[in-house]
């Protein structure tokens, strides 16, 4: 069993990322600007877009935080979006999720030009990633397919179950392994909370992506010896033996998956440090390659 160090491989990419920056500085040219939306005080939204800004600050990107409380209207976070969308010097931009129940996330979402879309959630990105056509790719999936091929991890003609469908992680991670690709060209089943048997796909996977948000949902008996493991859930759970009073697990049990298995994500520092990178990559491109023109 090895495990898939996702925070090892971000600072390595971080790395490369701040060898590019520096040359665009030398040369004079622009360099790349994320932007950030925060609404509310989340805790997990938070710590998450701290650490957005932490890498943007390693790797000599500009970065700007725009926070507001959770009172904010719909219409005034538009406005943000809509001058966000007009700002020539910001490259591309996220709105933190989960936004306040009162604001419509679809509207939002939709509000963003797809050319600054960075997180990859607008429509038109979606659709160009399941044409195969350039897209900025959801910073998730981006990391894990990034994951796969900087370990060397076969997935051409390999069964791959996904199990969870959302459209931020699981349905383009089906899509994008399904494709005609260096990582994809498998065979994919998209399991979810309506799936019968679910233990007869799993049983069957060469590779599992968890990400249905149910802590240790994936046991040691649902898994073949060799399988690949990427559990891309952050769960906390109680726990009155750390300070803080809890600890994050993933949606697979660790202990009794990673002995059966070829390759395993840990929770945290797998997954989760490739979603941040991914975003980098993403604002790099949006600052280098109009892919729009």
């Amino acid at each position: 069993m090895q495990l898939l160090d996702g925070k090892q491989l971000s600072n390595t990419i971080k790395e490369e990322l701040a060898v590019q920056v520096s040359q665009i500085k030398e040369q004079g040219e622009k360099v790349p600007h994320l932007a950030a939306v925060l609404i509310g005080d989340n805790p997990a939204s938070e710590s998450y877009v701290r650490s957005k800004v932490r890498s943007c600050e390693q790797v000599g990107f500009e970065s700007t935080l725009i926070r507001r409380k959770a009172d904010i209207t719909e219409e005034e976070l538009l406005e943000i979006i809509a001058g966000l969308n007009d700002n020539s010097d910001v490259d591309g931009f996220i709105v933190q999720l989960p936004l306040p129940k009162h604001i419509n996330e679809d509207r939002v979402t939709l509000a963003i030009d797809p050319k600054k879309d960075v997180d990859g959630f607008h429509p038109v990105n979606f659709g160009k990633m399941a044409q195969g056509l350039p897209a900025y790719l959801p910073a998730t999936p981006f990391g894990i397919v990034t994951m796969l091929d900087r370990y060397g991890i076969e997935t051409s003609g390999k069964e791959c179950v996904v199990v969870g469908r959302s459209n931020i992680v699981g349905t383009p991670m089906s899509i994008l392994l399904s494709r005609k690709a260096k990582v994809g060209n498998c065979t994919v089943t998209l399991a979810h909370s309506r799936t019968r048997n679910l233990s007869a796909h799993t049983l069957n996977a060469d590779i599992i992506i968890a990400a249905i948000g149910i802590p240790g949902f994936i046991t040691g008996e649902m898994v073949k010896k060799g399988a690949v493991i990427i559990d891309v859930g952050i769960n906390r759970v109680d726990d009155d033996s750390k300070k803080r009073g809890y600890r994050l697990v993933g949606d697979v049990d660790f202990d009794s998956v990673a002995p059966k298995s070829s390759f395993i994500t840990p929770v945290p520092g797998g997954v989760g440090p490739m979603t941040v990178v991914s975003l980098l990559m993403n604002t790099l491109r949006a600052c280098r390659e109009n892919q729009y023109e």
